[in-house]
């Protein structure tokens, strides 16, 4: 078996036992980069010398014993809205273009302490708003399984690069399904973690009340992993919070018989592709092979996620990215001649079409005399939908339901049409507004040989339980061992 087939636990087993050096594994996914990528277009930047210093490092700490993780050794890409020290870190935005953060977020120092090695910065939509990744200012990312179809977003470079075999597991954030959205796309698995359960530190924000960072892998067991390593409360985000610690032996044990699953009757209702509903519905049955009970319930305010979340997302957008005035760091137009100028040339030239639609939507639900008509509604809105799913989770132990209504759909057919766009996030969205965790799989492929994804969503840090549902799926099926056709 070549080293990029090789799951990341089975890269991490290999190299525990001396079959494989960190220098030749990192050495393998660097060389299928530099061979492969210009198809894909995963990559920002990539960092091959500090990879391979950094592999010869941690294969020292490892035969001295230095790093005993699950993962120790193995190589990983990281979303570029995630801060690396010396390394950059640019959102895909001209804006960022040449930003160098002087600090790591503390998911990657995580990752250093744990003995991983970062193999480059993937690519995203700007500033993560977006679902395809076609607004990203270095380019458009191309979806392994057909290059003229888009991978998803606003993640889409990581769930690519873990497709196409570029990096055994990835680090993403998810706003409103951006890991699990583009893992869906792309046929591989991806988490969104429980709100609060993974640090925000030096995250470039989107929507803070909304954000999380998550990770993708070829397996569930790859990203419980992956998870295990990051998770857990940290002194420099106030929003992250003391839980239960992650128990990744309850996560690879892949339990699921006697467990109650729920599927929202309105996540099946008209909109969804007839494929995509089918393959959902298999997977239901799988479960009930494997002893689980699986019921379908009525959950209307499905109906009110998209307004609500696109009100409140872009509401908190325009708050955070009004730092990025030409004044204090990022991109300053060399066309303005006084300090007026100065923000708004920089704005304007710095930053791409949507995340100005999303700031100006952002700006006019807060103004004076629509603040009551739009955002105050959203919020109510939001305890809603947060109350549904408390009620939903009172009767199941967790829910199951298709990630998107389409398979990947064709670059530019998106961008056209932006409400198009953004009604793709209807399955999605709801869980960042309740705050609760969810798991994309591959449940599937369509006529096309496109993946279908599922979601298995959990309550709050419950992600060992939707991990093990998600690993007892993979036990009896084998949508996730499919592979695209190499570049």
């Amino acid at each position: 078996m070549q080293i990029t087939d090789m799951t990341a636990l089975e890269l991490a087993s290999a190299i525990k036992a001396g079959e494989v050096s960190v220098r030749e594994a990192t050495e393998s996914f660097l060389d299928a980069i530099e061979k492969r990528d210009g198809a894909y277009h995963c990559y920002n930047t990539v960092c091959r010398e500090e990879a391979l210093r950094r592999a010869d490092e941690v294969q020292k700490g490892i035969d001295e014993g230095v790093y005993t993780s699950p993962l120790a050794g193995v190589p990983i890409g990281i979303k570029d809205n995630i801060c690396t020290k010396g390394v950059k870190t640019t959102c895909s935005s001209k804006i960022l273009e040449n930003f160098v953060p002087t600090y790591d977020a503390t998911v990657i120092r995580r990752l250093r302490d744990a003995g991983l090695v970062m193999l480059g910065k993937l690519n995203m939509d700007e500033f993560a708003m977006g679902s395809t990744t076609e607004t990203s200012a270095t380019g458009v990312t191309h979806n392994p399984w057909n290059t003229d179809r888009v991978p998803g977003g606003s993640s889409g470079g990581a769930a690519a690069a873990v497709a196409a075999k570029l990096a055994p597991v990835a680090l993403g954030s998810d706003t409103g399904g951006s890991i699990r959205q583009p893992a869906s796309f792309c046929g591989v698995c991806g988490l969104k973690p429980t709100y609060g359960a993974v640090s925000r530190y030096g995250l470039v924000a989107y929507a803070s009340s909304l954000d999380q960072i998550g990770p993708f892998g070829r397996t569930a067991d790859d990203c419980a992993a992956l998870f295990s390593l990051i998770e857990g409360k940290d002194e420099k985000d106030g929003t992250s919070m003391v839980n239960p610690k992650f128990d990744l032996e309850k996560a690879l044990k892949g339990e699921i018989a006697g467990k109650k699953i729920g599927i929202p009757e309105d996540y099946l209702d008209e909109g969804i592709a007839p494929e995509v509903k089918a393959a959902v519905l298999a997977a239901a049955e799988a479960y009930k092979k494997l002893g689980a009970v699986v019921e379908t319930f009525p959950m209307p305010i499905v109906r009110y996620a998209i307004p609500a979340y696109y009100i409140i997302a872009c509401a908190e957008a325009c708050s955070n990215l009004s730092r990025y005035d030409g004044i204090k760091y990022g991109y300053k137009s060399p066309n303005a001649e006084n300090l007026m100028e100065t923000y708004i040339k920089s704005r304007s030239e710095g930053f791409g079409m949507e995340v100005k639609r999303r700031i100006m939507l952002g700006n006019f639900v807060l103004s004076s005399g629509y603040y009551d008509a739009y955002y105050n509604k959203a919020l109510k809105a939001k305890k809603l939908i947060q109350q549904a799913f408390f009620d939903a989770f009172e009767t199941y132990d967790m829910l199951l339901g298709p990630v998107a209504p389409t398979t990947a759909l064709k670059i530019g057919e998106s961008l056209s049409d932006p409400l198009k766009m953004y009604l793709g996030d209807i399955y999605t969205v709801m869980i960042n507004i309740a705050g609760v965790p969810s798991m994309a799989i591959p449940c599937g492929f369509d006529s096309e040989g496109l993946p279908v994804g599922m979601q298995l969503i959990g309550k709050p840090f419950c992600e060992a339980e939707i991990l093990a549902a998600a690993k007892a799926y993979q036990s009896v099926t084998d949508f996730h061992k499919q592979s695209p056709k190499a570049e």
